[in-house]
């Protein structure tokens, strides 16, 4: 019962902590908050060491418990993508401010002047796992988004975090602001994510999960403040009758094969019937060749003998693994109904140099992510100009897609008068 307390006690005194820092951060000036990300990226570049020795040991420990190879690629990191972190942090300086930007403007005939403006959010608490850049792309963005964020990493990158972790905090020292714009939980006990779940007594404005099914899952189920999350990214391609088989395998095998164990890696294969006696067999072939294990139907199955029978559930599977299911499909619009089905509204992606079906799946295919010609594994707030992101949305409410700094923010309406009163 004392544990217990005293992890309430400690997530109290954080959320405090934070809702008084963000009330300075949403008035900091743009170029103090931008001194903060370049301090910040400073020091990841100069204790690259540091981390990575934390890294090492996560990896070490992480391994000793039989961890996947996707989770394990997930939570490494190495100098590259140290460096990666230190200018994401620096693409998120160069953005614009979204804070105090003029939406709308307009008078009504009594004289009154309305204006709405982006506002931050407030405090906003992040729960993810594994990946340790989060720690570094959720801090900056939402610094730069005038938000004060409380981070609650997993247990198995707890020292890759607390060491990004003191980077950020150099960064807001460096410019005048207070430490606690940026807290990262002290402990990995879970009752600190039901603290956060709770709202913290009023502190927390916000709640993003990025993570597996079962912290999906536990927000659904307790969140007390509002959510912005994804759930799987049961991601597709769909290669069309029209498509160039010499780009459809670059696509897929970039799209499932580049990195199998983030959001954005396709699941499934769907190919066009019309195009599957010259695509089908190469298609599945090059994904063999990579790599790749192949569960398909009964159509893939007879295009290669190396290929494993699919079950139904492989058809909902998000694998994260070097693992796809391929299916035949009478045309575009089964495509697109397979998609609905089975699908996680999260990323697609048509291959067809027929621009009239292109323009059929971008419209009727509703995921946060629609691509055409392009691999899935674009779904990356980088790639979309945003510096980084939380995490990709499958929301419609209030954020959808990638989840960068102007998807923290809201609006509040600012009315100007000359002494109006109403009849």
């Amino acid at each position: 019962m004392r544990q217990e307390a005293t992890v309430a006690e400690l997530m109290l005194g954080i959320g405090l902590a934070a809702r008084a820092a963000s009330l300075v951060l949403a008035l900091a000036p743009t170029e103090k908050k931008n001194h903060a990300l370049r301090a910040a990226a400073a020091a990841l570049r100069a204790h690259r060491a540091q981390i990575l020795a934390a890294n090492e040991e996560d990896v070490r420990q992480a391994a000793g418990k039989e961890t996947s190879t996707a989770l394990l690629d997930r939570l490494r990191l190495d100098d590259g993508r140290v460096e990666a972190m230190a200018r994401g942090l620096e693409d998120i300086e160069r953005l614009a401010d979204p804070i105090g930007k003029p939406l709308a403007q307009w008078s009504r005939p009594n004289g009154l002047r309305f204006e709405r403006v982006s506002v931050p959010l407030g405090v906003i608490g992040i729960i993810y796992e594994s990946r340790p850049n989060v720690t570094a792309d959720a801090g900056a963005l939402c610094l730069k988004s005038g938000n004060a964020v409380i981070l609650r990493g997993g247990s198995e990158s707890a020292r890759s975090n607390a060491a990004i972790h003191g980077c950020l905090e150099q960064g807001l020292e460096a410019a005048g602001l207070p430490r606690t714009c940026i807290q990262l939980v002290p402990t990995v006990d879970r009752a600190a994510v039901g603290q956060m779940l709770a709202g913290i007594s009023g502190s927390i404005d916000v709640i993003v999960p990025r993570g597996g099914k079962s912290l999906i899952a536990r927000v659904r189920k307790e969140a007390r403040v509002p959510v912005i999350g994804h759930l799987e990214g049961v991601c597709h391609v769909y290669v069309d009758r029209g498509a160039d088989l010499a780009m459809a395998q670059s696509i897929v095998v970039n799209a499932k094969m580049r990195r199998t164990g983030i959001c954005g890696a396709a699941e499934t294969l769907l190919v066009d019937r019309g195009c599957a006696a010259t695509h089908l067999a190469p298609l599945i072939s090059s994904l063999l060749d990579a790599g790749c294990e192949v569960r398909g139907d009964d159509a893939s199955v007879r295009a290669d003998a190396r290929v494993k029978p699919a079950g139904e559930q492989d058809w909902y599977a998000e694998y994260l693994d070097a693992v796809i299911a391929v299916r035949v499909v009478d045309d575009i619009d089964a495509a697109i109904a397979h998609i609905r089905h089975y699908g996680s509204q999260h990323t697609e992606c048509i291959v067809t140099g027929d621009p009239a079906a292109a323009e059929r799946f971008l419209a009727r295919v509703d995921s946060a992510i629609v691509l055409h010609n392009a691999s899935t594994q674009f779904a990356d707030g980088g790639e979309f100009g945003m510096g980084a992101e939380i995490g990709i949305s499958t929301d419609k409410i209030h954020a959808r897609g990638p989840v960068g700094v102007e998807q923290l923010t809201s609006y509040k309406y600012r009315v100007r008068g000359s002494g109006q009163i109403r009849p």
